[in-house]
């Protein structure tokens, strides 16, 4: 039971990965774009990279944190998966502090079902980044999904390595 806990929880933390560079690898062929098909692009994500995330970050996140109780205390495992949870919390805090108020800005005037509504109604209210240039909104935006690129591949890697050991 506990490998394949491992198994699956490496799946999960393999797509919030590959989500996260998916857009990461995006950002230089989005910086040509104009703002008129930039701003007709940003709702594409919604909803599937919405459902990939939940999946991928807070399934992987909630299975990291198992694996984490079940490892020897002290072991290489353990502080390597230690490294996987931490890698996803820096993706959670990138996204919530710059990821998410941008999508709100992206999604303001998208019909949303009642769970996106709910999802991207979180957070600050009355959010200064409407009136950013929008160069700046896609650079914020962008940016933020390479560190969190960063954050998944040592997330991802240090999980592989400890339940490879």
């Amino acid at each position: 039971m506990f490998e394949v806990l491992q198994v699956v929880t490496a799946m999960a933390v393999s797509v919030a990965m590959a989500l996260s560079l998916a857009h990461a690898l995006e950002f230089p062929g989005k910086r040509r774009l104009t703002k008129d098909i930039y701003y007709s692009v940003q709702p594409i994500y919604y909803p599937g990279f919405t459902i990939g995330g939940a999946v991928g970050e807070y399934g992987g996140l909630l299975l990291l944190i198992i694996l984490l109780f079940l490892m020897p205390k002290g072991s290489t495992s353990f502080w390597l998966t230690l490294v996987a949870v931490l890698g996803v919390i820096g993706m959670q805090t990138v996204y919530w502090i710059f990821t998410h108020p941008v999508n709100k800005v992206w999604l303001k005037e998208q019909q949303l079902d009642r769970m996106g509504s709910g999802f991207f109604s979180l957070g600050k209210k009355g959010s200064q980044l409407g009136r950013m240039e929008w160069t700046e909104l896609r650079d914020r935006w962008e940016c933020s999904h390479v560190v969190r690129a960063v954050f998944s591949m040592v997330s991802f890697i240090a999980l592989v390595t400890a339940i490879s050991l």
